[in-house]
């Protein structure tokens, strides 16, 4: 098994974590991530778009002119859609753009992302992360100590002076662990993880 140094707040290393290879250290499959990744996205369309054909626009019940000796082309409707206001031909109507993914195979793609940035050494493991009050300025200083820019944070628990002091900062996202994604892993450089969400997360990809 694969073990990371696990830190506090304040960058002292407290101790040490051993990570479950069938999570942490399984094959990168990026072919079943694209995937997964892709029905996220998926699901995230609204799927509202709309047109109107030749039916649905107003208009078009008279002949614009006689059928033969004008020098023109024969029409029927100025609703066409050849003329300017007329029906859209082939346009998009409202539907819903998701798909389904085995549950097998979503637990596959998440232990390939957490696993590829296993291998990239862009995990943090943080014993704790109390925050007495909401201070955005004191967050940045954390982030700052451990050089982190754009991070996924993985909470064990809702902590609310935590996520409000995080709000505010660019390229951050605060996260329970039974919420993580494909998506939002490979989205951010650093995955930080709480002590306590490691277990929760590995229960869950190996149930």
């Amino acid at each position: 098994m694969a073990s990371l140094e696990v830190y506090d707040i304040e960058k002292n290393k407290v101790a040490e974590l051993e990570l479950d290879d069938r999570v942490f250290g399984a094959p990168v499959n990026e072919d079943i991530m694209y995937e997964v990744v892709t029905m996220q996205m998926a699901r995230r369309r609204q799927g509202t778009a709309s047109t109107k054909g030749r039916s649905d626009v107003s208009g078009g019940g008279k002949k614009p002119w006689r059928q033969k000796g004008t020098g023109r082309a024969r029409a029927g409707t100025t609703r066409s859609p050849i003329w300017r206001g007329g029906g859209i031909v082939f346009g998009p109507k409202p539907r819903d753009y998701s798909f389904k993914i085995s549950k097998k195979v979503r637990k596959a793609a998440l232990r390939s992302a957490l696993s590829m940035k296993m291998k990239e050494n862009r995990v943090l493991i943080l014993k704790d992360f109390t925050m007495e009050e909401i201070k955005t300025k004191k967050f940045r200083e954390i982030m700052d100590r451990f050089e982190l820019t754009k991070a996924l944070f993985v909470m064990d628990k809702d902590n609310d002076a935590v996520d409000r002091s995080s709000r505010n900062i660019r390229d951050v996202k605060m996260m329970r662990a039974e919420g993580i994604n494909v998506y939002d892993i490979l989205k951010y450089d650093t995955l930080v993880l709480l002590e306590p969400s490691v277990k929760t997360i590995e229960g869950a990809l190996l149930s």
